[in-house]
């Protein structure tokens, strides 16, 4: 590749809102596929605060965003040393995965006005710099895209009033998860920036991070069909800053609630038509990332990894 070319491969990574949600996957050769050169992939999260050094270079161009998990991490004096010693790249800081949703099903479990507390308490001092070594962008927790979602962010947005009545709870942008077809994804991303943006007072509308989505226990081509239709819309949407497929596994190590046909790999090493649509043009079905296969490749859940099971009823029943 030309330097001109190359100049202009990093430019549109850099551009692009595309990320993905790794939730293990040790497979070296995938890893060095999702993060080539040519590849559209911005950047990545695992639900945590400690970045996959060892399998995803952190001198890459992908832009690490940590995750406060729960109650249990602002906990850990260990959480905010690990946050204040990533690199310059980490701008952004994600908050409480799924309160709505239970531990088991990876949730974080915690009531509204609890989330209220910890989140002035502990991650509000992240944004103006007095903890986390820097300035930090930071979210609201992230819900289940469900009804339960919705009225749990009512009473957190209330609890945070209730607590301070000036400023409630800052944030600088909105993290949504969303497992169900692409009218649903449509709807929740509207209700979402409606309960934020309509008839609010900011200068700047909030914008939308989807950092879960899949259409689950669908065949290839319904799954593939769904993503043909979500890619466009919210690469055009402006509300939406970035967004994340949760697929970056191969086929047999998808959970069967997701179904295989959500993997970006299949089970070889190549990637799916799926995996081919989301990594976009230059990348072809069956393609497989260089390099060897270590004895221990295979799924290594991160922390927080169960999260995609969440709410699996609620999310279907939704619109």
């Amino acid at each position: 590749m030309g330097l001109l070319a190359l100049l202009a491969t990093m430019a549109s990574a850099q551009d692009s809102k595309r990320g993905f949600a790794y939730i293990g996957d040790s497979h070296a050769p995938d890893n060095r596929l999702l993060t080539t050169g040519n590849s559209p992939l911005a950047w990545y999260y695992n639900w945590s605060p400690y970045p996959n050094t060892n399998l995803i270079p952190s001198n890459s161009s992908l832009e690490f965003i940590p995750m406060i998990h729960g109650i249990d991490a602002t906990q850990d004096p260990q959480t905010e040393r690990v946050i204040q010693g990533l690199p310059d790249s980490s701008k952004h800081l994600l908050t409480f995965n799924e309160p709505d949703g239970t531990t088991g099903s990876g949730g974080s479990s915690i009531k509204p006005e609890d989330a209220a507390k910890a989140y002035i308490d502990y991650v509000v001092p992240f944004r103006n710099g007095s903890s986390g070594g820097r300035d930090w962008l930071i979210s609201h927790p992230v819900t289940t895209g469900s009804p339960n979602g919705l009225d749990w962010l009512r009473r957190f947005n209330e609890s945070c009033y209730d607590i301070d009545s000036k400023n409630g709870c800052p944030t600088d942008f909105i993290a949504a998860h969303w497992y169900g077809n692409f009218d649903g994804l449509t709807s929740w991303l509207a209700t979402l920036d409606e309960f934020y943006n309509t008839n609010s007072t900011k200068d700047q509308p909030l914008k939308i991070w989807v950092t879960e989505m899949a259409l689950p226990q669908q065949d290839e081509e319904n799954t593939v069909a769904m993503m043909n239709q979500t890619l466009p819309y919210l690469d055009g949407k402006d509300y939406v800053e970035r967004y994340s497929w949760f697929g970056a596994f191969r086929t047999g190590d998808a959970n069967e609630w997701t179904g295989n046909s959500v993997a970006l790999f299949d089970n070889k090493g190549g990637l799916t038509e799926l995996g081919a649509l989301y990594l976009g043009e230059g990348f072809e079905k069956g393609e497989k990332g260089e390099g060897e296969e270590n004895a221990a490749s295979g799924l290594k859940m991160s922390v927080g990894l169960m999260a995609a099971l969440s709410m699996c009823t609620a999310v279907f029943a939704m619109f």
